[in-house]
């Protein structure tokens, strides 16, 4: 089934994607340039040089699925690159308002409870 959520990881393609890429190419530029293993389940974003089309590839049991999506007007907005991680991993939402358009820039998240920080927490007290 075609599903993408919030328990995925996503990466974005630090260059200009060439579009017509598909499965193959796109898998390559995941090896040879991100240095990640392309049947992870991570979800891989790739935006085109004029950021008016973007292409996500992602792996499902059985093959790989590839989401693609061309504005007719305007343009896809590139997140900040984070130094700590030296990566642009974005989360679901952050994917969300980019394809629909939502400024990230001025956007503040607030804090919420990770079962993740949960889980990380509980083992480091026991």
């Amino acid at each position: 089934m075609f599903s993408l959520s919030s328990s995925l990881t996503y990466y974005i393609y630090r260059g200009q994607a060439d579009m017509r890429k598909s499965f193959d190419g796109l898998s390559g530029l995941v090896q040879n340039e991100l240095q990640r293993n392309p049947l992870s389940g991570e979800v891989f974003i790739f935006i085109s040089r004029r950021r008016n089309t973007i292409k996500l590839l992602h792996w499902e049991s059985g093959g790989f699925v590839l989401y693609y999506k061309r504005l007719e007007k305007g343009t896809f907005e590139i997140p900040r690159y984070d130094i700590q991680t030296g990566s642009y991993q974005i989360c679901w939402t952050e994917l969300v308002m980019m394809i629909e358009g939502i400024s990230m820039q001025k956007i503040k998240l607030r804090k919420r409870y990770s079962v993740k920080g949960f889980v990380n927490n509980y083992v480091e007290n026991f």
